[in-house]
């Protein structure tokens, strides 16, 4: 009813597309209470197929599919509306349940894969100094600050549906309606605290080996704390985030940063209440802002760690150009193509423990809850920029 009341998206029988996990059990839920039996098609950057066919599957009696691309949700449809039999092969798989197995990398499998180290990744000019190793928190955020590293561009286009929208139309729209509604509304949050932004974040010694990166206390203790395997491209490059540290052979340590974002649960709790309430377009604005704001405070502290490794100096100086890597080192979180293995999140959250420290868990899909929350891997490496496995 959104989407259709901003015309950005046209929901149709076979068809329905989101962005946002919670979101996208809040409907499933929906419409398994009103007995609908139309099958759903799920994509988005927030949905991984593990959570599409198992846990979404089990919230509803009839078909659920997960599509990739727009080229994955036409096969699906063109199945779904076939007359030659393949329609029932179709809604039948959509009802059957998937219990996906471990992923490979974390139960020590795939022993062929090669872990030999990408040669196009040079030693990195310096290793960083933390200010300190071990984990804290901080949760004296000023919201004003926050909201100017709001990515305007992936809130207007993409959260709010002005992405079809023609270039003239979107600079008027955009300027006459969108920014008022949305100094508006950051008013109205900051008034009622329905943004709680907290972190818990964490530096640690660390060496490679291979594709694992094994971590430390701190280079004093060389105590092993944890390890991350991540997965190698087979092609090109060959690419993988374990290249960016200084190998165990060499006899170094290297630091790795970790942390945990949120904006807390109260905005989920008001983004339900419009969705339940039918305000559909306050629901759209709300939970476009939170999750956008969620996205900004990763940025913001991203940020903030790379002041306290003494990296900074190397940020482009708009806070825009921050939005395509144009900072020393990179972000990585669990679930993205560089390391698609949701799995790892538990042994990220074993080390920061962000449900004691910041009020977030994980889902038995391994997604996080409040929603509006984000992990991230901090690799100060200067050639270490997003790429897929």
């Amino acid at each position: 009813a959104a989407a259709r009341e901003h015309n950005a998206h046209a929901i149709g029988l076979s068809g329905l597309l989101v962005k946002s996990t919670l979101e996208m059990k809040y409907v499933i839920q929906d419409l398994e209470a009103q007995k609908m039996e139309f099958p759903v098609i799920c994509g988005g950057a927030a949905l991984t197929r593990k959570y599409v066919e198992d846990d979404l599957r089990r919230e509803y009696s009839n078909s659920v599919f997960y599509a990739d691309d727009a080229f994955s949700g036409l096969h699906i449809m063109d199945d779904l509306t076939s007359i030659n039999g393949r329609r029932e092969q179709r809604l039948e798989e959509g009802r059957r349940v998937k219990e996906f197995a471990r992923a490979v990398a974390a139960a020590g499998g795939e022993a062929s894969q090669s872990t030999e180290r990408s040669a196009v990744v040079q030693p990195a000019p310096t290793i960083p100094t933390p200010p300190f190793y071990g984990v804290r928190v901080k949760k004296d955020f000023d919201l004003t600050e926050l909201f100017g590293y709001i990515n305007r561009t992936a809130l207007f286009k993409n959260q709010w549906q002005l992405k079809t929208a023609s270039q003239t139309d979107y600079a008027r729209l955009v300027e006459e309606k969108y920014e008022p509604i949305l100094c508006d509304l950051q008013k109205e949050v900051a008034s009622n605290k329905w943004f709680e932004p907290k972190v818990v974040y964490g530096y640690f010694a660390c060496q490679s080996e291979g594709n694992d990166v094994v971590l430390y206390e701190s280079p004093q203790s060389p105590n092993v704390v944890q390890r991350f395997t991540f997965p190698r491209q087979r092609e090109g490059r060959k690419l993988s985030i374990a290249d960016f540290f200084l190998p165990a052979e060499s006899g170094r340590y290297d630091v790795i940063g970790l942390s945990v974002v949120t904006i807390g649960s109260r905005a989920s709790s008001e983004t339900k209440k419009l969705f339940d309430a039918g305000e559909f377009t306050r629901y759209l604005y709300l939970h476009g802002l939170s999750v956008e704001t969620a996205e900004a405070l990763a940025e913001l502290f991203h940020k903030n760690m790379r002041e306290e490794l003494g990296i900074a100096s190397e940020d482009a100086p708009g806070i825009s150009d921050l939005f395509h890597q144009k900072y020393r080192g990179s972000r990585y979180s669990f679930g993205y193509p560089a390391c698609p293995n949701l799995e790892d999140q538990t042994r990220l959250f074993a080390l920061l423990k962000p449900e004691e420290n910041i009020g977030v868990r994980l889902t038995s899909g391994f997604h996080m809850e409040p929603e509006q929350s984000t992990s991230a891997i901090v690799v100060h490496h200067p050639q270490a920029k997003y790429f897929v496995v």
